[in-house]
């Protein structure tokens, strides 16, 4: 079983090469987050050109920002939107986790809150978002994923430069912490140590991705037994090149047997990336 993880940043925007993207790849199962769409426009959209690549579909959201899907050739049952818990913040609980049984794996797709800054009431948010996720995840099957943009870099390595994220989010002890809390495996982490570099996502401003000044915080964390059955884990790096590309690329995970065989970490490998040297965040103030 292939299953997969993007944050298409606008599935409307992204439906040109979102569907090619599911003929060329083939997953079994895929997560997408961030689809701005309301469920009735995602339907529209999507659900007959899906169909006819043999995928039921499930979407959770309401327009405007946000938005999560699960995709399967595999069987969807028992979805389920949103988490027993789930923090609400200004009384509106969004539309950023969906979660379903696919070929005998509980599968969530999330969209983890971003935080914005240290110490603001969405950062506060957001690390009460992971503790009831936790707590959920812990009350349900052993076999299972989480899968999505969780808008946390795991460790430096997966940065490209530590000391420029200093004062960020993503990168704080408090939110790593509540990575290692799920007691889960980072498939592609564990299949490519810390010395391999592997981003997902790449700011669109100052020529970040030209320049492979990315981060990795598109995962996919599995239970044990989900872990011990992965042949192959990888970044399609390939999928964020060309004409209006999503900010993130997929991560690809292949259960029992690896289609492609055990290509990674990312496809292809950047060609000229920057190494050393101090590189100023696009978004940073000073």
């Amino acid at each position: 079983m292939r299953i997969a993880t993007w944050n298409v940043n606008s599935a409307k925007q992204r439906m040109p090469r979102l569907l090619p993207w599911l003929e060329e790849r083939k997953p079994d199962v895929v997560c997408l987050q961030e689809t701005k769409l309301t469920d009735a426009t995602f339907g529209e959209l999507l659900a007959g050109p899906l169909a006819e690549l043999g995928y039921e579909a499930a979407h959770h959201g309401y327009g405007g920002f946000n938005g999560v899907a699960l995709l399967s050739r595999v069987g969807l049952s028992a979805v389920e939107r949103d988490f027993p818990g789930q923090p609400r913040y200004g009384g509106v609980t969004e539309a950023r986790a969906i979660s379903a049984t696919c070929g005998g794996v509980r599968i969530h797709s999330l969209y983890v809150p971003n935080g914005r800054e240290v110490g603001s009431d969405h950062y506060a948010i957001k690390l009460d978002w992971f503790d009831a996720l936790a707590a959920a995840v812990a009350a349900g099957p052993p076999d299972v994923a989480l899968c999505g943009d969780m808008n946390v870099a795991p460790a430096d390595a997966d940065v490209f430069d530590p000391a420029a994220y200093l004062g960020h989010t993503h990168v704080t002890g408090p939110e790593r912490q509540r990575l290692e809390a799920f007691g889960l495996v980072d498939v592609v982490r564990a299949r490519w140590p810390e010395r391999e570099r592997v981003f997902s996502y790449w700011d669109y401003r100052a020529g970040m991705f030209h320049q492979d000044l990315g981060m990795r915080i598109d995962l996919v964390l599995a239970s044990q037994p989900v872990a011990d059955r992965v042949t192959a884990a990888w970044v399609d790096r390939a999928a964020r090149k060309g004409k209006l590309p999503s900010d993130h690329a997929p991560v690809i995970v292949d259960l029992d047997e690896a289609p492609d065989g055990g290509i990674g970490p990312v496809v292809p490998p950047p060609s000229n990336p920057k190494r050393g040297g101090r590189t100023r965040l696009p978004q940073s103030k000073d």
